[in-house]
């Protein structure tokens, strides 16, 4: 099976999951970070999180949890379309009035927010491994970044419909230190 078949599969999978859970149940079950988790995370650490979409695993509670203990928050952010992803200070997890309508129509820190690099960043994903693999959107834009900065922890956030039992890995594809469920903690991996 083909990256592009297989992130068709996943994403209608996991569509149909977050439809079938209920409203309140979407936002609950990635509250508050797990402590296998907080042991990948180093005092004083920036995060760099992703805004999720209707279907990802959400990230909003995390902001606010790495936000109320003290850690500087990053989003990604891109000068436009064909620029290189780079992270921007997020400073208000509660009202995000500090971001703006990017060139992808996401919103994204507002172009007068500093660069910042984050050293645990918290991905999105299609597909996962049980060891690490990661089935990104298919942009390439997080593999990149995190090739270019090498002692970045990535973490993916997941459904548990997304875990695959075998994912056809490519020498760019930069794989994930952990990854947190609803119901489970993978890793870390070495």
């Amino acid at each position: 099976m083909t990256k592009s078949d297989l992130r068709k599969q996943l994403r209608t999978a996991r569509r149909q999951h977050v439809n079938a859970l209920p409203e309140s149940m979407r936002t609950l079950v990635f509250r508050r970070p797990p402590g296998p988790l907080l042991g990948l995370v180093p005092e004083g650490a920036t995060i760099g999180l992703y805004r999720a979409d209707p279907f990802e695993a959400p990230t909003a509670a995390y902001a606010r949890h790495f936000f109320e203990q003290g850690h500087e928050l990053a989003l990604p952010r891109f000068a436009h379309r064909g620029a290189a992803m780079e992270f921007a200070c997020f400073t208000d997890p509660f009202e995000e009035s500090d971001l703006e309508t990017g060139p992808f129509g996401l919103l994204q820190p507002k172009s007068a927010a500093a660069v910042t690099e984050p050293q645990v960043l918290f991905v999105p994903l299609v597909g996962f491994g049980a060891k690490g693999a990661r089935l990104g959107q298919g942009g390439g834009h997080y593999d990149r970044w995190l090739a270019g900065h090498p002692g970045t922890t990535a973490i993916g956030l997941a459904w548990d419909c997304q875990l695959v039992e075998a994912l056809p890995v490519e020498p760019h594809d930069v794989p994930l230190a952990a990854v947190v469920t609803p119901t489970r903690f993978y890793g870390p991996f070495a």
